[in-house]
């Protein structure tokens, strides 16, 4: 039996986490096949047959997959388990919004429970996964004939891009199954590396008391670093921030080398977010601040005297 791994990409490029899901894949046991559904999107296919511990990448091409609807990549991925020299224990998907959007789709039109947010491979039946916004970690053991994942990939190194010689079998694209339509998309041009593949963030919650304050601040300390920016949940609400700088629970999932929380009290959504950081500074006028149980270095500090002192001496 082989794993299938549901790439992400954006036809030219393979996303980072389909290296992670791919770590997760090899340690299920079985060949690893990943399937690239897209439209033009031979340069991703021939990335993800780069990957090392990649034994198979399937194409599938066509205009019905051009925006990655998630009815049509779930019917690809049916077409994929409908032809019958393939069988597949495990279908594993990024817990990304693309992965999450097309996984519990799939599950249900195979009649079987996802697992969500799978943080560990245990064995090929049993997985771990955060619950209660991370502060418990549920083991779950699942006898469906075919296992239907989202993987956090924070929980797994990303595998090697490159020095793997995978084949590259082409598929015919499924029909559009006309359930969905694409209207639109607004695409944010980034300055500075996306949050969720940063090596370093610069982080600003409620204290930062408005937009201009949070660009003036921590604007020139993320430039320093070369990091990205993030943001709490309350500063996004207050309109500090824009909602894709989100980090938490309700926003996205991080773990970088190093994050810097400044004017962040640490408040259980948003440590769900960002705990799994290598290293986590935290600047903070609140000795009491619940970030201070979880952050390596912490300085109790005015954060609008002691980021602009940080910079000087950048």
């Amino acid at each position: 039996m082989s794993v299938l791994v549901i790439a992400e990409h954006d036809h030219g490029t393979l996303k980072g986490a389909t290296l992670n899901t791919v770590t997760a894949a090899l340690a299920c046991g079985g060949d690893v096949h990943v399937l690239v559904a897209g439209q033009n999107a031979a340069g991703a296919a021939a990335a993800a047959a780069k990957i090392a511990g990649v034994a198979k990448v399937l194409h599938a091409d066509g205009a019905s997959l051009a925006e990655q609807l998630a009815e049509n990549v779930a019917a690809q991925v049916l077409a994929v388990l409908g032809e019958g020299a393939r069988n597949y224990s495990h279908l594993l998907f990024p817990a990304t919004a693309h992965g999450k959007n097309v996984a519990p789709r799939v599950a249900a039109l195979l009649d079987v429970a996802q697992i969500s947010d799978a943080s560990k491979i245990a064995s090929a039946d049993t997985f771990e996964r955060p619950i209660y916004a991370g502060n418990a970690i549920a083991t779950v053991q699942s006898a469906d004939p075919i296992k239907v994942i989202t993987v956090r990939t924070t929980g797994f190194d990303a595998a090697p891009a490159s020095g793997g010689s995978a084949a590259v079998e082409t598929l015919a694209a499924v029909a559009d199954s006309g359930l969905s339509s694409f209207v639109g998309a607004e695409i944010a041009k980034l300055d500075r590396p996306e949050l969720t593949a940063a090596k370093i963030i610069v982080s600003g919650g409620r204290a930062m008391g408005s937009s201009e304050k949070f660009n003036e601040v921590l604007t020139p300390l993320a430039d320093k670093l070369g990091a990205a920016l993030g943001a709490s949940r309350a500063a996004v609400d207050a309109g500090y921030a824009p909602n894709d700088w989100q980090v938490g629970q309700t926003g996205k999932i991080v773990a970088p080398q190093l994050y810097i929380a400044c004017g962040i009290s640490g408040a259980i959504q948003h440590l769900a977010g960002m705990k799994d950081s290598k290293v986590i500074v935290a600047i903070n006028k609140d000795p009491e601040a619940p970030i201070f149980s979880i952050a390596d270095y912490g300085l109790e500090a005015d954060l609008f005297t002691a980021v602009p002192e940080l910079v000087k001496l950048l």
